[in-house]
């Protein structure tokens, strides 16, 4: 079954990424930031025990799709991200 939010989520992108403190804020192509509190997250402890300098070496997959830390091996799919989010 094909729902309006799950084409919304893969169809919209990551835009820009930032941090504030241990809160991964994603810029979306829609114009919606969203934010994580990576040590509140167990899937995101790799993030987490991150140094500032390692977590800012981030990169954009084409289209947005996934935010990806090459120095960590690891990344985050924005799917994932949305469906933590209620929508409102």
């Amino acid at each position: 079954m094909d729902t309006l939010a799950s084409k919304i989520i893969e169809e919209v992108g990551a835009t820009d990424v930032h941090f504030v403190g241990n809160t991964l804020c994603v810029s979306l192509s829609d114009g919606r930031e969203i934010s994580v509190a990576i040590d509140r997250v167990e899937w995101l402890d790799w993030l987490a025990k991150a140094t500032p300098e390692q977590r800012a070496k981030w990169s954009l997959e084409p289209g947005g799709f996934a935010i990806y830390w090459e120095e960590l091996d690891d990344g985050i799919e924005v799917r994932h991200l949305l469906r933590m989010q209620p929508i409102a």
